[in-house]
């Protein structure tokens, strides 16, 4: 099971903001996340959404091991 962390925006879309997801991989994630709530799925698909596995931001696809965390980071905006 990943422990998973919604912020700002999207944890607000949710209705939640830590739940524990059974994948394997990030690309497994977002499609059991999709699944269960497709708004969600297409806000974490979307623009500048950056993506953390185990307290390091990672680009495309990663391996998620028993216990991992991953957060999904909303776009900053500000000055």
């Amino acid at each position: 099971m990943a422990r998973v962390l919604l912020f700002g925006r999207l944890a607000d879309l949710a209705g939640w903001r830590d739940r524990a997801v059974e994948a394997g991989s990030l690309n497994g994630l977002r499609g059991v996340l999709a699944g269960v709530d497709p708004a969600l799925g297409e806000a974490l698909a979307g623009p500048g959404v950056q993506v953390a596995v185990d307290k390091t931001i990672v680009r495309g696809e990663a391996p998620l091991a028993a216990g991992s965390e991953v957060a999904f980071l909303p776009p900053m905006s500000g000055g």
